[in-house]
């Protein structure tokens, strides 16, 4: 049987966990991709998050790095509350937080603004994939870096909304290798859009952008391999068409041929190609992924261990 169930609107879910400004934020990773800051970008962090608590322990290691590398690198860290399935599967903490299917999409949304809360206490910038455009008008005010998939690069709805969303957004390239698709994505996102969404108050309301300057490519390799070679070519072709000039870089999914413990090896790799501004690590207390759900461990795409993210990221300072 179908059936619908009111939810909270996004003032009352923002009176209950109080947000914080992130401008700052915003404007150093967007001086980062424009070239105005020397620094690469650093997203580091969990392929998803599954439990609040060790989130925050990651976090906290991870602002003690921040600011022992805060010279060579700017960190951000991936806060992913959704997750796209080809198929079926776990679809984030936000739908279904409690991991058994009873799909509490409120205490999702909670549970999430509790996070990003702590690390904007903290103040280490949250990096999220927005795959639900309704989504945003509810945590967007605690991003400072977005993200469109691989899977919804090709999508009017989500460039619609990359193009109204105030911060820096890369468009992941498909995963059947499609650079240009992501560069199209990039051109209807830095124009104009009206279109349907939610105000604050949770009515249906006509949304008016403004565009959006500082969309830009993430390159993700592909089903048949990697693709961070050609970040030159990509890089002139956004040029030609007079779009941010900015690549990232993901060493995961595609680009490792879906083997984590490469990411170490992509990362070196990359951290001789200048003209790259930014780079996505998938990374957690503990390596690899599992199905149980009260560990420090992935339970959707295998990561790196902390000892192997702090070791390759300060070794890396030598090199910048």
């Amino acid at each position: 049987m179908h059936y619908k169930k009111g939810m909270l609107t996004p003032n009352e879910l923002k009176r209950t966990y109080a947000s914080s400004h992130i401008a700052q934020a915003r404007t150093t990773i967007a001086n980062i991709l424009q070239g105005k800051d020397p620094r690469r970008l650093l997203i580091v962090g969990p392929c998803s998050i599954h439990n609040i608590d060790y989130a925050k322990e990651y976090a906290k290691r991870l602002k003690t790095l921040a600011n022992e590398v805060q010279d060579s690198f700017y960190i951000c860290m991936r806060a992913y509350f959704e997750k796209p399935r080809t198929t079926l599967g776990w679809k984030g903490l936000l739908y279904d937080p409690f991991l058994d299917g009873s799909n509490k999409i409120e205490e999702g949304l909670k549970m999430a603004r509790e996070l990003l809360e702590y690390l904007q206490g903290l103040e280490i910038a949250a990096a999220t994939e927005f795959l639900e455009p309704l989504s945003y008008h509810y945590l967007g005010d605690l991003i400072s870096w977005g993200s469109i998939g691989a899977r919804t690069c090709h999508s009017p709805i989500h460039r619609q909304l990359a193009s109204y969303i105030p911060m820096p957004i890369g468009f992941k390239n498909p995963i059947d290798g499609n650079i240009e698709i992501a560069i199209q994505a990039c051109l209807t996102a830095r124009k104009p859009h009206t279109f349907l969404g939610i105000d604050d108050n949770g009515k249906i309301a006509t949304l008016h952008s403004e565009g959006n300057s500082l969309c830009h490519v993430v390159l993700r390799g592909s089903v048949n391999g990697p693709n961070f070679d050609e970040a030159t070519s990509t890089i002139e072709r956004l040029k030609q068409e007079k779009l941010l000039d900015a690549i990232i870089v993901d060493c995961s999914h595609g680009n490792c041929q879906n083997d984590y413990r490469r990411q170490k090896e992509i990362f070196e790799q990359l951290m001789h190609q200048t003209e790259i501004r930014g780079i996505m690590i998938e990374s957690f207390l503990e390596a690899g992924n599992t199905n149980i759900h009260n560990r420090g461990q992935s339970i959707t795409d295998p990561c790196i261990d902390w000892e192997m993210t702090e070791s390759m990221i300060k070794e890396a300072v030598i090199c910048v």
